[in-house]
């Protein structure tokens, strides 16, 4: 049963206007094996939006066809630590809305960001066919009660396992994968405002959780990725699992003139077939870093970035992502111990 265009409205509106007083949510650390590698560290955390204290790292991207959907907002700058992992070794990201602490909600607006979370893997740098998925899940099982709610959309991978992991999201590096720099790309994709494109309608469209991690890969395996998909071009404005409508998504014996699905396609290419069939979710141990943000003195806003000093403004400049086509080691950061 199609869910009344104007009680699905409702519900879209409502969820839009929370989003435009408040985030969502990004990784705040990654795990090796159950080890906390530390608040940040490995991480390309996306260019702030706002300045302080107001400002946030968590926000969404919707523009399919910008440079934002490799690695988020100034996804192509470099941090300093780089995370050391082997083949087989278990990844688990820790995606938090505002902090690293119990009481946090990991995604604002949960459990209504029903969608797909999928995992890449690139070289360092990338290209524009260097993408290749390494793990997914979308559409868990329907629901026979139509309806905007939670309840009537059915389970799904972003809203509800994510949700019932506190925010712990696992992937597992291939196996004999040559050793050498990559670029693990999550991403997750809330589809409430999906039932129109955002390169439609600016205040619609599929909303994309994207966060990079730096890793070395070490050892001596000798399996090379093989060609994947370039960000942006990955996806298109009228792939079935970006304009979707996700309120009509259940199970329903009655006819209706609109066509609803009632099965989901997550986008992209298929996971590739040198990556691990599972994945199992591996316990974390102790946390290593601070609970909270340290503040920031950088923000970007429409391309520009603005640069601040104990509160004052010291600049702002256009910003356009410039990707090196060769690998740069950045400078070393010890790793934490508490």
């Amino acid at each position: 049963m199609k869910v009344p265009s104007s009680l699905a409205a409702v519900a879209a509106a409502s969820i839009s206007l929370l989003e435009g007083v408040q985030a969502h949510t990004f990784i705040h650390s990654v795990y090796v094996n159950g080890v906390d590698q530390g608040t940040f560290n490995g991480i390309r955390v996306p260019g702030y939006v706002g300045g302080p204290p107001n400002g946030a790292a968590n926000h969404p991207v919707k523009d399919l066809e910008s440079m934002d959907m490799r690695c988020s907002r100034m996804g192509d700058q470099q941090v300093p630590y780089t995370i050391q992992v082997r083949p087989g070794d278990n990844i688990t990201m820790e995606w938090r809305h505002a902090a690293r602490r119990a009481g946090d909600r990991i995604i604002n607006g949960a459990p209504a960001h029903k969608g797909p979370v999928m995992v890449y893997l690139t070289p360092d740098p990338p290209t524009n066919n260097s993408f290749v998925k390494i793990w997914e899940q979308g559409k868990i099982s329907q629901s026979p009660t139509p309806g905007p709610g939670p309840k009537g959309t059915g389970r799904w991978a972003m809203s509800d396992e994510i949700l019932d992991k506190r925010g712990l999201l696992d992937a597992r590096i291939p196996k004999d994968l040559k050793a050498g720099f990559y670029l693990l790309r999550a991403e997750l994709i809330a589809l409430h405002l999906a039932d129109a494109s955002w390169k439609e309608d600016k205040h619609r469209g599929a909303e994309f959780y994207i966060d990079c991690l730096q890793l070395e890969v070490l050892g001596d395996g000798e399996v090379e990725l093989p060609e994947g998909v370039g960000f942006p071009g990955a996806y298109d404005w009228k792939d079935p699992g970006i304009l979707y409508d996700v309120f009509c998504s259940v199970e329903d014996p009655l006819p209706t003139p609109v066509p609803c699905p009632t099965t989901y396609q997550i986008p992209g290419p298929p996971v590739w077939t040198g990556a691990w069939p599972e994945t199992t979710q591996v316990k974390v141990g102790e946390m290593k870093g601070p609970i909270n943000a340290t503040s920031w003195d950088t923000w970007i806003i429409d391309s520009v970035v603005t640069s601040a000093s104990a509160g004052r403004v010291l600049g702002s400049a256009t910003y356009q992502q410039q990707w090196s086509t060769t690998y740069h080691t950045p400078m070393p950061t010890p790793m934490p111990t508490s």
